[in-house]
């Protein structure tokens, strides 16, 4: 119970220090009349989006908890008892559908995140520009605070959720549900954000600056708005809900887990909902909330740093968190506390640095500070054809590394704690997502703070201190994004392995046609997201390009900056295109499990999960830094190398960065919530595949 308490009260520290920032950041300077007026455009259109998702999704979450309550709660088929003792749970009848209550719990959890998330971003965005006025730190501080906030927010309310449905239902099956809940809001949320974003960004920048020549984010381009807008409800709310799911999964994975644990570390099977193995992964993840608040007090740099002294700034306040992470997992697995063996902390030290190895190995593939993207840059030298090939490749090359560091990380967690070890080395890997999810999240600040800038017509050194800092963004987004596919796939793979307990399969044999058939099938899906997802934002964008050149073609005297643009217009239709195009790639990674296992069986559900884990996460490496390095290479090109901005270069390299866009922030991101998604999705409902 101490445990428990700890980590509640974690969480609500959590929650205070996040709200303690969001005041600071609200009592900040907003800027002029027409810094305000952009504003405030801005975060109408974001509220005004998600509103309409929430709205969608509340069908969704209504429909999917009459379904939890009778098929699990109420087991109409009667199957739900026979496999309830699976995971050391005793079955009693229930008169309460707590399944569907904790499924409801989560997806509210998800929600909320990324809402609260994002309600911060767009507030900090205009006092990032004003900062930025006085110098590079005092705006990074401001943009890096706003992130912190959307960390520290996820973290609070996943780990309170999480301890909360665990200590209430006592139950590993009822807050599976929980994690279902997060995993499908999250789902739809990242895909609908993910298409409205790229959608305005893709008809933004192929009408501005491809056909037109002005600059980015130009305030006579209909589009700058909603591709403000996109970049608070896909990179920050949609994020938020991504990484909230991907959080209270692996705690939940390893919850379930802990008599597998027990019997690879040759300890007698944990009785109790409050037994140390249990509540160990609650624990890990309340040391990483106060390691990652105090991260945060060293994130710091200096006026005109470089790449890499700002990247150096991040790092500091990240290896601080995971230093004292290690300091108080060591602590806690001390005699004088849960008294567990200490490979439990090699566990977590495993987590940690794999973590940091596939976070740093996208960082070399996709910052310009490197010689991958730079390269990457130079073969714009040749036209948009040969920068899209080295994309392409450059994206494939850098699978190999985060590949590789999986397969050591499970192994070695595999050796030291069975199947056990691996989910709490994903705990151990998110321990600090409070702090390296803020260094994401204040991209999508940094990056709205430059539109402001260019839009309000502010001097031209303010733009390049918000451009160093969206560079930093691009690239510390491409370093969480390998960070979150990488703890997806160790968590999705501890799922798969209590999914593997309730069914009571417990080997996948390859020589099986079920098992292949079903391999087949989840290998599949990856590619079939993928594709339906890029072609949303394809299909989206089309109709946003028409529009932006509608109005160049009929506005008078908009390309003279006489009159203003139809933002209105832009913003609506990338809200439809998202609303529309989001509903059948999140109705088919939840439907995809349930038929597999109601018509082939519960083996092939294993294949399916097997073959989905394997695809997803080299595909979703491959799009995120192939997305991240065309991105970059264009900015490189536009800080004055290799013919700089109006050159056939840089045309060529906007080219890239249009194609990389999906890949990078709707499709790529998307696919490590799929992966996690099917996975509890067999879990909660495997007794129906018996």
């Amino acid at each position: 119970m101490t445990i428990l308490y700890i980590a509640l009260a974690a969480g609500a520290t959590a929650l205070v220090f996040g709200l303690i920032l969001a005041l600071n950041i609200r009592k900040q300077d907003e800027g002029n009349e027409t810094i305000r007026f952009i504003g405030r455009a801005i975060r109408d259109g974001a509220n005004a989006f998600l509103s309409r998702e929430y709205k969608m999704l509340s069908l969704f979450v209504v429909a999917m908890f009459v379904i939890l309550a009778l098929l699990i709660d109420y087991d109409i088929t009667g199957r739900v008892e026979d496999a309830a003792n699976r995971l050391g749970n005793t079955y009693t009848d229930r008169d309460f559908p707590v399944t569907a209550i904790a499924y409801l719990a989560g997806a509210i959890g998800s929600g909320l995140a990324g809402l609260l998330g994002m309600s911060i971003a767009v507030r900090a965005n205009t006092r990032t520009t004003v900062k930025a006025q006085t110098g590079l730190n005092a705006a990074l501080r401001v943009a890096f605070n706003s992130g912190t906030v959307m960390g520290v927010t996820v973290v609070g309310i996943g780990l309170i959720g999480v301890t909360a449905m665990y200590w209430i239902f006592k139950d590993i099956t009822v807050v599976a549900g929980f994690g279902f809940g997060a995993s499908s809001i999250a789902l739809f949320a990242r895909v609908g954000g993910g298409i409205y974003t790229k959608a305005a960004d893709v008809g933004a920048d192929l009408v501005g600056k491809v056909e037109q020549g002005i600059p980015e984010d130009d305030p006579r381009n209909p589009a700058t708005v909603a591709d403000n807008v996109g970049d608070n409800v896909g990179d920050v709310a949609g994020m938020g809900a991504d990484l909230f799911e991907s959080y209270v999964g692996s705690i939940i994975a390893t919850i379930a887990l802990a008599a597998v644990g027990a019997t690879a570390l040759g300890m007698a099977n944990p009785e109790g909902f409050d037994s140390n193995l249990f509540v160990l992964p609650i624990l890990v993840a309340a040391i990483g909330i106060f390691g990652s608040i105090l991260g945060t007090f060293l994130v710091r740099t200096s006026e005109g740093a470089t790449m890499g002294r700002l990247l150096w700034a991040l790092r500091t306040g990240i290896i601080a968190a995971g230093v004292l992470v290690l300091i108080g997992v060591g602590i806690a697995l001390s005699p004088s506390f849960l008294d567990l063996d200490y490979k439990l902390f090699w566990v977590v030290v495993t987590g940690l640095v794999a973590g940091q190895i596939i976070g740093t190995s996208s960082e070399v593939y996709t910052s310009y500070e490197f010689k991958f993207t730079k390269d990457l840059a130079g073969q714009a030298e040749t036209g948009p054809a040969t920068i899209i090939i080295g994309g392409l490749g450059l994206g494939m090359l850098s699978t190999v590394v985060p590949g590789i560091v999986v397969v050591v990380a499970m192994w070695l967690a595999n050796d030291l704690a069975g199947t056990y070890g691996v989910a709490l080395a994903a705990v151990g890997m998110l321990s600090t997502l409070g702090i390296t999810l803020a260094t994401d999240a204040y991209g999508p600040v940094a990056d709205n703070a430059g539109g402001i800038a260019e839009q309000a017509g502010l001097p031209p050194e303010v733009r390049e201190r918000t451009d160093a800092l969206d560079s930093l963004g691009n690239t510390t987004a491409a370093t969480g994004k390998g960070f979150a596919i990488g703890s997806a796939v160790l968590t999705a793979l501890a799922l798969m392995a209590a999914y593997s307990q309730v069914s009571g399969v417990t080997s996948f044999d390859l020589l099986e046609t079920d098992v292949l058939m079903g391999l087949i099938l989840g290998a599949l899906m990856p590619f079939l997201f993928a594709a339906l997802t890029m072609q949303a934002v394809g299909r989206a964008a089309m109709a946003m390009v028409t529009e932006v050149r509608r109005q160049f073609k009929e506005i008078t005297g908009l390309l003279e900056g006489t009159a203003d643009a139809d933002y209105a217009r832009a913003v609506d239709i990338s809200t439809k295109g998202a609303m529309r195009e989001m509903v059948l790639p999140g109705l088919i990674a939840v439907a995809a499990p349930v038929v597999v296992g109601a018509i082939l069986g519960p083996e092939a559900l294993g294949g399916l999960l097997i073959g989905s884990i394997s695809t997803g996460f080299l595909l979703a490496i491959m799009m995120a830094n192939a997305g991240g390095a065309w991105d970059n290479a264009k900015k490189y090109i536009e800080a004055g190398h290799l013919g700089g901005k109006g050159s056939d270069q840089h045309s060529a390299a906007v080219v890239g960065d249009t194609v990389g866009d999906p890949f990078k922030d709707t499709s790529g991101p998307a696919l490590n919530i799929l992966i996690k998604l099917m996975s509890i999705v067999a879990l909660v409902f495997a007794p129906l595949f018996l």
